[in-house]
């Protein structure tokens, strides 16, 4: 929204929400075409797993020339049991089908999603990584002050939903081992979710090393206030948080999923680590090395500016439309000439 042209009209449909539900589902879609028909595009552009299918169904319903979908990840490992999955996969490769363009989010995402799945072509895809702006000047102290984290001690940061697929336990498994040689560290647990209890009584035996923040709507603190960021799930996209972290010259520990490594470059930025507590637990105690800590940081935020600022961002997407139309013109040029 924030790079939304401000003379263009934001139109919100409160039907459509994260859960399935077929009446509002139902009516979601009909708003869409409504507005399609409008709007009367010539691209749509859909993002997420359920609005993906609404809006590309609504977008091929009104002969819309050009469809577009994001996948910022998918729901393909760890989501749904292996029957649901495989009803996704098949709802994905139908609508890949009626798709002229696909983006990924990340090259693992790519090649999860087109050649262990088997969505769509490799030549419908282009990979166009998220893109974050930085962050003004902050200051740790204050910054922490506000959080009410303590000042002089090492802080691990996890920002996310609390959610099964972000392994909330491996995170606090993953502490209670640092704990045991780093008694003053502190993680800070920014989210919530549907395992925020369970995760906080888990949490109970750490006692103050472990706060929960709650949602928050200013990550800029967060980030400042933290000298490491940490990510335990089983399943990714492109993990924002890491991009974010990075834009702050935060280094990141991260497991082994999705295109978590096309951010983290391990051993330069950050650290990679294998999918288990104690493996996130040496990274993190790896990172509270100052001078390696700082190091990394930097190097971090400057391959996140380069990288994943909101100027290549926008450029890529630029990049794509102006050659998905032009294609379209030389087509419609072919067929008039036949």
């Amino acid at each position: 929204v924030e790079l939304r042209d401000p003379d263009l009209p934001l139109v919100k449909i409160p039907a459509l929400g994260r859960s399935v539900r077929f009446g509002d589902d139902l009516r979601a879609f009909i708003a869409i075409r409504r507005e399609i028909r409008l709007f009367r595009p010539d691209i749509i552009h859909t993002h997420t797993a359920k609005a993906g299918v609404l809006g590309r169904l609504a977008a091929a319903t009104c002969r819309v020339p050009l469809r577009v979908h994001t996948f910022h990840g998918h729901l393909l490992h760890g989501y749904f049991n292996r029957l649901i999955s495989r009803v996704l996969v098949l709802v994905e490769k139908f609508l890949a089908w009626r798709t002229t363009a696909l983006v990924a989010v990340g090259e693992r995402v790519r090649d999860d999603l087109v050649v262990a799945a088997g969505i769509g072509r490799l030549d419908q895809y282009t990979v166009i990584p998220p893109g974050v702006a930085p962050a003004g000047p902050l200051y740790r102290e204050s910054a922490r002050f506000r959080l009410g984290l303590p000042i002089g001690v090492p802080v691990v940061l996890f920002v996310g939903r609390l959610t099964v697929i972000k392994r909330p336990d491996r995170l606090i498994e993953a502490m209670s081992y640092v704990l045991a040689r780093r008694s003053d560290a502190v993680l800070a647990v920014a989210g919530e979710g549907g395992l925020l209890e369970e995760t906080r009584r888990r949490a109970e035996p750490l006692g103050s090393a472990v706060r929960f923040l709650g949602w928050q709507p200013d990550i800029a603190d967060l980030y400042v206030a933290a000298d490491c960021v940490v990510l335990t799930s089983d399943s990714e996209g492109m993990p924002v948080t890491l991009i974010e972290a990075a834009m702050a010259g935060v280094p990141g520990v991260t497991t082994d999923v999705g295109s978590a490594r096309e951010v983290v470059v391990d051993g330069v930025t950050g650290l990679v680590v294998a999918s288990d507590a104690s493996a996130v637990a040496d990274g993190l105690l790896r990172l509270f090395d100052v001078e390696l800590r700082d190091r990394m940081g930097a190097a971090a935020r400057a391959r996140a500016e380069a990288e994943f600022g909101t100027r290549r961002l926008i450029a890529d997407h630029e990049a794509l439309y102006e050659r998905l139309m032009a294609e379209l013109g030389a087509a419609a040029r072919e067929t008039d000439g036949g």
